[in-house]
């Protein structure tokens, strides 16, 4: 079953950790000097935030999957829904996860992720689609261009 996912960029994170863990009524599943994240049960979701120099309010949606088989399906929907604008970025480590992701448009520029995590990581990844030394994505949100092309990370 999959998980709805919200990524929010913050000014502060501490004030942040500390209302939307109220908000919720529990601590983040993972927490770090710049990020942290809840799994929350009820509802799914994958709800994060993050002080990484992007400018404050929501960053992206997203769908987790739960196995690559709704990674697959995902991105056939994805790529239906985008006209064929599917921004593939494959393995990729970002979030202090490691995961296989790709992303899309909708009409107003706002990206949706869909994203299997394999695992955890121990570095957040860069906001940048140029592949890190292991070879693997890094940290990218997709954008429009001035052009109207589609571009990743400003």
């Amino acid at each position: 079953m999959k998980r709805f996912h919200v990524h929010i960029a913050v000014n502060d994170l501490a004030a942040s950790i500390a209302f939307y863990s109220r908000l919720f009524g529990a601590a983040p599943a993972k927490e770090k000097p710049d990020y942290a994240k809840w799994m929350l049960d009820d509802p799914r979701l994958n709800f994060a935030i993050s002080s990484r120099g992007h400018a404050p309010g929501l960053n992206h949606f997203g769908m987790q999957a739960d196995s690559a088989e709704e990674l697959v399906t995902l991105k056939g929907q994805a790529d239906g829904a985008g006209g064929g604008a599917l921004l593939d970025q494959g393995e990729a480590t970002c979030c202090y996860a490691k995961s296989e992701k790709h992303w899309v448009l909708d009409p107003q520029g706002l990206a949706w992720e869909h994203f299997l995590t394999m695992g955890d990581a121990v570095a957040y990844g860069e906001d940048t689609a140029t592949p890190g030394a292991d070879g693997a994505g890094a940290c990218c949100v997709p954008l429009h261009s001035a052009a109207g092309q589609k571009a990743c990370c400003p």
